[in-house]
């Protein structure tokens, strides 16, 4: 949950900045790249964690 956030963060910083400084499309582009990755990595482990069934 920790990676996540910090993907999170970052992308939203880097978006941030990108969007408020005239030149940095890059900054944005990199931010937007790391919040998809965030969303696949919450998705991928939300998958993960509900084909997991207890042993009874």
């Amino acid at each position: 949950m920790v990676l996540f956030l910090i993907l999170l963060v970052a992308g939203i910083a880097l978006v941030a900045i990108g969007a408020a400084v005239d030149g940095m499309f890059y900054l944005m582009s990199i931010g937007v790249l790391l919040l998809i990755v965030a969303l696949l990595y919450l998705a991928a482990r939300s998958i993960r964690r509900s084909t997991r069934h207890p042993a009874r």
